[in-house]
């Protein structure tokens, strides 16, 4: 790992040269029905199960692009005894357990990045303790195979986020922590942390795309505030270069629509995925276009939607509807399931859940040719002859976290896009 590796998005199309991910351990199975709602999760979900399937995820990335794993970055990076020490003193003063302090510091690397994912059970050796409901004195991070949320990059730029929910606050604080001290990763993190903020401020990886590298659109609603966009837009504007920021507004329920990507992902140089009823729909959430030049906001304004915005500064987008075209009732049932939220490897080849099938076909009336991830992965498939495709995994059990494949992905490097 001599060679940086530097980070750069510029589309969410490019072909992918890097991406972070975390496969799901035993924090999915320190779950309980009791504390689902807490953990942000409207179920709880089966380990041997999603394992299976997020192993098929994994296989077609790995055969694709260079991944890099949450545990063994961070388990390199306790290497060093500094940053070791420093990490576990933002951990402790974050979650207000200093009494913790002395325990992490005895763990290795590796026993600490399993005790810092995972959790660490109480020790019922008071009569506190003893009385306390809570299991875990350490509680897991059972949202981290969601690698999308917890840092966002944006251009040449890692965004450290400002996550919504007390519970997820230590993934942002890991992810930091690899962005600025493992070797491998040559790129700025921005914290909102460190500069004088709205305290109020949230943003979160879900809910920010880059559409071209000019263009960046956010959504607003329950996980990404006013707040955390008007920073975003503030550390853009420093470059001085003239830049589009697309923002939509969000349904605060259903769960479904806790971000953008959740109902509006990129597919392909024109073509996008969109759940119709909120994007392309008449309804009472704005879609704004902030433009900005020379360090300056020069103009807000309202769109009809985002395809229509996209379409005005130069990117003429073709939706493609979750679902498909005709049913509703399909159409919520499908984007309940992450069906409008698609990983791009690279322009026009995507991958997604099997399981939402009206909008697989929807796909392959626009000329995805279907690839079942089990094909690619015993080579029965040689996708370097498809020029358009969705490669499908089983997603029952993935499914049901509330998230997809981009929620499931942290792209740190795309190639340039021929537009």
């Amino acid at each position: 790992m001599s060679d940086k590796f530097n980070t750069i998005i510029n589309s969410e199309i490019g072909e992918l040269e890097g991406v972070i991910i975390h496969t799901p351990s035993h924090e999915i199975e320190n779950m309980t029905p009791g504390n689902a709602e807490r953990a942000l999760y409207s179920d709880i979900l089966n380990l041997s199960i999603a394992s299976s399937e997020y192993s098929q995820f994994k296989n077609v990335l790995e055969k694709h692009t260079k991944t890099f794993e949450v545990k063994d970055l961070l388990t390199d990076i306790l290497l060093n005894e500094k940053v070791k020490h420093n990490l576990i003193d933002k951990i402790c003063k974050d979650e207000n357990k200093f009494n913790l302090k002395n325990k992490l510091l005895s763990l290795n690397p590796k026993e600490l990045t399993t005790q810092l994912i995972e959790g660490i059970i109480m020790d019922k050796n008071t009569l506190t303790n003893y009385l306390n409901k809570d299991r875990f004195s350490l509680k897991p991070l059972h949202n981290f195979f969601f690698t999308r949320d917890a840092s966002v990059s944006i251009f040449n730029n890692v965004f450290i986020s400002k996550m919504a929910n007390k519970i997820r606050e230590r993934e942002s604080i890991i992810m930091e922590a690899i962005f600025d001290y493992h070797p491998f990763f040559n790129t700025k993190t921005i914290n909102p942390l460190n500069f004088k903020s709205a305290p109020e401020l949230t943003f979160e990886g879900g809910d920010v795309l880059v559409a071209r590298d000019d263009v960046i659109i956010v959504g607003q609603g329950a996980r990404t505030n006013s707040q955390g966009i008007d920073f975003i837009i503030d550390k853009i504007k420093e470059n001085k270069e003239k830049k589009h920021i697309i923002v939509q507004e969000l349904p605060y329920s259903p769960e479904s629509f806790i971000h953008l990507d959740m109902v509006f992902t990129f597919l392909d140089v024109d073509k996008c995925m969109v759940y119709s009823p909120l994007i392309m729909k008449s309804n009472r959430f704005l879609t704004i276009h902030i433009t900005v030049d020379n360090g300056k906001v020069v103009s807000i304004k309202k769109e009809k939607n985002i395809p229509e915005a996209l379409r005005k500064i130069g990117m003429d987008i073709k939706t493609i509807s979750c679902g498909g075209e005709k049913d509703l009732y399909i159409q919520e049932r499908e984007q309940w399931h992450s069906g409008a939220n698609f990983f791009a490897l690279s322009p026009g080849k995507i991958i997604g859940y099997g399981r939402n099938q009206y909008t697989i076909e929807e796909l392959n009336k626009n000329g995805f040719e279907i690839i079942n991830a089990k094909d690619i992965i015993k080579n029965k498939v040689d996708i370097k002859k498809y020029d358009k495709y969705v490669v499908t995994i089983d997603g029952s059990e993935l499914s049901r976290g509330g998230g997809g494949c981009r929620c499931m992905t942290m792209p740190v490097k795309r190639k340039t896009v021929k537009w």
